[in-house]
């Protein structure tokens, strides 16, 4: 008979396609797992729902007859589904090592092969079992501009800007948004994808499992020399898959993109451009018809997808986290607050945690009256005490509930470029420019400007300038000093804001990068803030993490391109 014929597709890879179990990256994926959670998986591979995609191999013939083929195997088949899970069943109860039941999977009941589904399954199972393991980078989806009518389409004329002013949100289908993504995949490239819902957190997860094959049948896993020794059937298209994770949270414009990661060794510009092209392809996935999507970077970065849903996830697209997160409380014990039958007004945050200081005071007052007394005689002591509970006062009104160290939504990295001007006085920089004034009056002849009037701070002028012509605020107050030309006081005004923003051009900006590492950074700071080494009143809203980002450029002690709304 002859053998299949496999010819080149643009077909996703099927979820029945068997992998050799002999293959190093399965043993790599299976090893990596705990005994409990092997088991776990097993079982759910023997599940009646999974026979389809998870077959394993039972015997054919009756236990009476005398031939039996697997008579000398180590580990000879089982009649029945029944009688397998009820020996992987009984592994469970009794202690053993993981290497055992890594065998019994390969050499035993999957023998001959492991579907990628059941390797989906594997991979989504250690992911449950180290959330860590992975970096999300956040992604916000936004509709495009269309054209009105198609007299005014240019071919010349590119119509890719956002869209700022509709809040309509594209309709996800899984089945329709697969078969969109792939036909976004080059034809020499097969992918599997695979869906899958984490208990726990409300998003739905996808993975694809990418390989360099342009077959989707048993040749795309197969070996890639048609050499019969054993050494060069391993050697597969599995050395070079790569695999990423797509986050979809649930009613959120918002997903959650992770790195590439690699069964085998490749280079970083082969995982970059898997990202780039998954990043480039779901935007045209979702799109329709005079309806584009594009998707826009939001500066977050973190291995928690707990903290990513905590500040893009449903409703929380509005950087309502800090000290604003008592406006957006979601907890059972702010549901009071929610009900429009609730005449009482809601009770401010730290007003409970006085009340509740209040009565532990009152009750401990007998007990503590002789240490009160003594500490009443220090002053320095009282003083002390008064310092570190105003601390922490400021830092439960700057954080509010957020920000804690037991809360699981820690950030592990923040990254942060000042481009604050360095603070000199006024008076010393015009000190500065009349010396400078006076000095180039008793030089008539032309000299190229110093000081001010570098190369460095030229370039830094036209990155200013660039700024005020993009910053709508600054416009707007131009605009506000162009319409009202009857004020008297306008010329003065005008020349006040001309040396303001004279001084803010020609100002020196030191290249200053701040990079904070920890497991929890914000509860860091705020640990930092209780402790008395931060000054809490006076500190920037962005160390708070109330912007929702993690790395970012800092002007005027604001996140640069989050006014406060995180949009």
């Amino acid at each position: 008979m002859a053998p299949p014929l496999s010819l080149p597709t643009t077909a996703r890879l099927p979820s029945s396609l068997r992998v050799n179990p002999s293959n190093n990256s399965i043993i790599k994926i299976l090893t990596r797992l705990s005994r409990p959670s092997l088991l776990s998986l097993v079982l759910d591979w023997l599940d009646a729902s999974n026979q389809s995609l998870c077959p394993p191999l039972l015997r054919e013939n009756s236990p009476h007859e005398e031939e039996d083929e697997f008579e000398s195997d180590i580990y000879p088949p089982a009649y029945s589904l029944s009688e397998l899970r009820e020996l992987y069943t009984d592994m469970q109860t009794r202690k053993g090592s993981r290497r055992e039941v890594v065998d019994r999977i390969l050499e035993g009941d999957w023998r001959h092969g492991l579907s990628l589904y059941q390797l989906a399954m594997a991979d989504l199972q250690y992911l449950y079992d180290h959330p860590g393991t992975l970096k999300w980078a956040c992604y916000k989806i936004q509709r495009l501009q269309t054209p009105e009518h198609e007299d005014d389409v240019d071919a010349d004329r590119s119509y890719d800007k956002i869209d700022k002013t509709t809040m309509h949100v594209p309709r996800f289908h899984p089945s329709t948004f697969l078969q969109n993504l792939q036909a976004e995949v080059l034809p020499d490239v097969k992918a599997h994808y695979n869906f899958d819902r984490p208990k726990g957190l409300p998003l739905l997860l996808l993975r694809i499992f990418v390989i360099d094959s342009p077959y989707n049948t048993d040749l795309a896993v197969s070996a890639a020399s048609g050499s019969a020794s054993l050494t060069a059937r391993t050697v597969t298209s599995f050395d070079t898959s790569r695999t990423i994770y797509v986050a979809f949270p649930d009613a959120s414009p918002h997903i959650f993109v992770s790195k590439s990661q690699s069964a085998g060794s490749t280079t970083y510009a082969e995982t970059r451009s898997l990202r780039a092209l998954v990043v480039e392809g779901i935007p045209k996935a979702l799109s329709r018809p005079r309806e584009r999507y594009t998707l826009k970077t939001v500066n977050l970065l973190t291995k928690n997808l707990d903290a990513m849903l905590s500040l893009r996830g449903s409703g929380r697209s509005n950087a309502a986290a800090g000290g604003w997160s008592v406006y957006a409380g979601d907890k059972a014990v702010d549901a009071r607050t929610h009900s429009p039958l609730n005449p009482l007004l809601p009770t401010p945050p730290l007003s409970d945690d006085a009340v509740e200081e209040d009565d532990e005071r009152v009750t401990d007052l007998g007990n503590r009256e002789t240490a009160t007394h003594k500490r009443a005689m220090d002053p320095e002591i009282a003083e002390e005490e008064k310092q570190r509970k105003r601390a922490r006062l400021v830092a439960q009104a700057r954080f509010g509930d957020n920000a804690k160290i037991d809360d699981g939504k820690g950030v592990e990295r923040v990254d942060v470029l000042i481009e604050d001007a360095f603070s000199v006085p006024a008076a010393d920089i015009e000190d500065e420019i009349d010396d400078q004034d006076a000095e180039e009056a008793r030089q008539p002849r032309p000299r190229k400007p110093k000081g001010r009037r570098s190369g460095v701070d030229a370039s830094l002028l036209q990155e200013a300038e660039k700024d005020d012509a993009d910053d709508p605020e600054q416009q707007s107050r131009d605009q506000n000093q162009e319409a009202d030309p009857s004020d008297e006081n306008l010329p003065q005004r005008q020349a006040r804001g001309e040396d303001g923003r004279d001084r803010e051009k020609w100002a020196w900006r030191p290249n200053v990068r701040l990079s904070l590492h920890g497991p929890h950074v914000f509860a860091g700071i705020r640990q930092l803030i209780e402790a008395g080494f931060i000054d809490g009143e006076r500190m920037p809203g962005w160390m708070t993490g109330e912007d929702g980002v993690t790395m970012g450029a800092v002007r005027n002690g604001r996140i640069r391109g989050f006014r406060g709304s995180g949009l």
